[in-house]
């Protein structure tokens, strides 16, 4: 074949073989390019009607247009008859060829395992299922990128299940169990492939085993693989734990879809932070499960759970320790999972639990550190002791579990543990109470948590933790509960307190970057946080709240960078996964974001701002239909919530259903009065006169603009960063007709961090300037930035 012409190919080497065909590298003496043409074997294409379902599959494949499926050019016959597929053809190996030199390092083979379930997840949401996932059938560019091949030539060939004829030892390997006993598949029988592909590039060896067909079956549908760690301890846990799943026997066991295998692969973070989580770390980390409370009374409680996250604070201030974030591990409380269970959905090494007893002025608190794979008991340890000892006991606890992990502890970080808070035990009691009434995060337990913290600072008024919930909880009136914006202002004023008391207090940093945050001050909220993380660097609301302010202000990369260290600080804690969802949506990235929704909704399906980010999806890409049955689905789960009411506004506003839209937007007003809390007491009235204005009440339309854009002056006198406030001005001036301050604004908006110009795009308050020619050219560059930011992630 060296040497001749296929239809205006020209054929210049062989590249391989294999069952399903030859390939050759040719030149394309058309289009002057390198491609590669794949014949298939002639008895896989004498049945015309095989023939025709493959092309029809084949080109489906093709127009998936995903950076990690094979891009397919053409599909043609030799003047014998002979099919051929040509191809994109690459500069790379197959990863069978890598994985014959051995194993992969641990960060390459998740990277790999990555992009083959990004390849296949877009195959999947497009109904292909791919059936013969295999490392030969995955290209590994010399620039690393993964390439999968072959979509469509399982089903071709046949290879659905396995017969006498038409497969191969090297096939079956990777076989689903429902597979191999010739049943229906889907799309679960590519996960379990996917895991077979990743055990293999850890270990070098196949799961399933045996010297001829029958043989690797039995193995697959009766036989449970050595487990990963066994062959190679290094391997984090939490990989162990998605490899297992992926290839649990019974599909309805694997993950569901394999975004929720990408999700999990990705929140192993990025490569430094995979590599960190091998063999350097061993054990090094920990989820500290709610204590149990043993006393009399019932009430108790707020106590054993204050200590169990007085402990987990003591940990997490060990740099040298990976700790689950409260939020995470309060989901446990009552639930009857096994240690071993535990671990795996949190991804880490060892779990401590305990109990705590509560006696007049004694305590008992038993504490038990155990393995998370193996339920060997690590340490375990019995205080017996006056009320007085209570933060002595936190302190040696934290610090006998450093030393039984061999985690390094700085003199810093030892000197912060063994600080006492308080030396008063009932300002101790009120804080705790007052912790508990806040973290319920509603409007009458906010209020009550400030009683209670006010009542521990009457008794003690240098005690820092209390002026840190002091300053959480004013904020929280102001940003969550709708209260006038002056009390960010006493949240500042109580953080810095705490911190004027305890400059290494991370609550105190943590708790003035969110009144910072609430302000719109961005510059001085990210000074905070990263203070806060600096200081205790498990601590997930400021790592979390650095991710949110870099989306603010349109610095994707670095955002995403926090969120997934977020992520694996609270790994089923459903608010991350709409952090990261809202940067892909922002990123035009849908496909990925509404996986990120999802993921979410499965932790709490009623979490408002989950779907929120899919009602803005739908719009963006178009699906009306679904965005509105999106946003009456939120109106239902949370009636009076302002953002649902909000999305449901803009909703039919988009639709030119003014009536609709008018409801939403007076039954938000009506809910909060002047109170709107955030943004929204900017966007709400500036659409509900948007409404008045499309309704001929235009008189009403301009006081009402009038009073937004006073607001939003306002803001913008006090120092607010926020882009969306400049965004709510250039609405308001578009609506009524004044073009070139519309546009100056919406520069302005772009200056501070704003990049959905998809949602802008639709924006019925910019309809005036849809065909303004400035307008069209400042939605180009924003989208080019965005294009740009999107290939740097890519790429990263």
């Amino acid at each position: 074949m060296i040497g001749k012409s296929i239809s205006h190919y020209r054929i210049t080497e062989k590249l391989g073989g294999g069952g399903m065909g030859i390939v050759y590298k040719a030149e394309d003496t058309r289009l002057k390019r390198t491609v590669a043409l794949k014949f298939l074997p002639p008895d896989l294409t004498r049945d015309e009607d095989a023939k025709k379902r493959f092309v029809h599959e084949a080109q489906a494949a093709s127009a998936l247009e995903h950076p990690n499926i094979c891009n397919v050019h053409e599909i043609d016959e030799t003047q014998d008859g002979q099919m051929f597929i040509c191809m994109a053809c690459y500069e790379g190996e197959t990863l069978k060829k890598k994985i014959e030199r051995g194993p992969l390092k641990v960060d390459e083979a998740v990277n790999i395992a990555v992009q083959v379930a990004g390849g296949l997840a877009r195959a999947h949401e497009a109904g292909i299922t791919h059936r013969d996932i295999k490392p030969a059938n995955v290209m590994v560019t010399d620039r690393g990128e993964v390439k999968i091949v072959d979509f469509g030539l399982a089903k071709l060939s046949g290879r659905t299940r396995v017969t006498k004829t038409g497969t191969t030892a090297g096939t079956i390997a990777y076989m689903s169990p429902e597979q191999s006993r010739g049943e229906g598949v889907d799309s679960r029988t590519d996960i379990w492939s996917l895991g077979v592909v990743l055990y293999e590039m850890l270990t070098g060896k196949l799961p399933f085993k045996g010297d001829y067909e029958q043989a690797v079956v039995f193995s697959i549908l009766n036989e449970d693989p050595e487990p990963l760690r066994n062959l190679r301890s290094e391997v984090p846990i939490g990989l162990e734990r998605i490899v297992h799943k992926a290839m649990a026997k019974s599909p309805g066991e694997r993950y569901r879809q394999v975004r929720d295998v990408l999700v999990e692969l990705e929140t192993l973070g990025t490569e430094q932070e995979t590599r960190s989580m091998t063999a350097g770390r061993g054990r090094k980390s920990i989820a500290v499960l709610p204590f149990k409370s043993l006393s009399e009374s019932k009430e108790d409680e707020y106590f054993s759970d204050g200590i169990t996250e007085d402990i987990l604070t003591q940990l997490s201030r060990i740099g040298d320790l990976k700790v689950i974030s409260r939020t995470s591990v309060m989901r446990y409380k009552k639930s009857e999972k096994s240690l071993l269970e535990i671990g795996r959905e949190l991804g880490v090494a060892t779990i401590l639990e305990g109990s705590v007893r509560r006696s007049g002025d004694r305590v008992r608190i038993v504490g038990e550190l155990i393995d998370a794979q193996t339920d060997e008991h690590i340490w375990a340890e019995t205080y017996d002791s006056e009320m007085r000892d209570i933060f002595d006991i936190q302190s040696d606890v934290a610090q006998k579990i450093a030393l039984t992990l061999k985690a390094r502890l700085s003199p810093e970080e030892k000197e912060r543990i063994e600080k006492k808070p308080t030396e008063d035990l009932t300002a101790y009691d009120y804080y705790l109470r007052g912790r508990d009434y806040y973290y319920r995060y509603r409007k009458q337990d906010n209020e009550n948590a400030i009683e209670l913290f006010e009542k521990a600072l009457s008794l003690d008024p240098n005690y820092a933790l209390a002026h840190s919930g002091l300053a959480d909880a004013y904020g929280q009136r102001t940003q969550r509960f709708g209260f006038a914006p002056a009390w960010a202002d006493s949240a500042i004023e109580a953080g810095k307190r705490a911190i004027s008391i305890d400059a290494g207090c991370a609550e105190a940093h943590k708790a003035l970057g969110l009144a910072y945050w609430v302000k719109g001050w961005f510059r001085k909220a990210l000074e905070a946080d990263r203070m806060a993380a600096e200081l205790n660097p498990n601590y997930y609301p400021a790592v979390a709240n650095i991710g949110g302010v870099n989306e603010h202000i349109g610095k994707y990369d670095e955002a995403l960078k926090w969120m997934r260290k977020a992520l694996a600080l609270n790994p089923i804690f459903p608010n991350s996964y709409v952090q990261i969802g809202n940067v892909y949506r922002l990123l035009d990235d849908y496909g990925e974001a509404e996986r990120w929704y999802n993921r979410a909704l499965e932790l709490q399906p009623d979490l408002v701002f989950a779907h929120g980010g899919l009602v803005l999806i739908y719009l963006a890409q178009g699906k009306r239909d679904r965005a509105v049955a999106q946003s009456q689905k939120l109106v239902a789960i949370a009636p009076g919530e302002i953002s649902a009411l909000d999305h449901a506004g803009f909703v039919e506003l988009v639709l030119g259903n003014y009536e609709q839209a008018r409801q939403y937007y007076e039954r938000a007003m009506e809910t909060f009065g002047a109170g709107l809390p955030g943004l929204t007491g900017i966007s709400v009235p500036t659409r509900l006169a948007y409404v008045l204005w499309e309704t001929g009440r235009q008189e009403e339309a301009r006081e009402m603009f009038g009073r937004s854009l006073d607001l939003a002056h306002q803001r913008l006198e006090q120092g607010t960063e926020w882009a969306y406030v400049r965004y709510e001005i250039a609405a308001a001036q578009a609506v009524q007709g004044h073009r070139t301050e519309a546009c100056v604004w919406l520069r302005r908006a772009i200056d501070g961090g704003w990049r959905d110009y998809r949602i802008g795009s639709i924006d019925p308050l910019f309809r005036n300037l849809r065909e303004d020619q400035e307008f069209k050219q400042i939605m180009a560059e924003v989208k080019g930035m965005v294009d740009e930011t999107r290939k740097r992630i890519q790429e990263e």
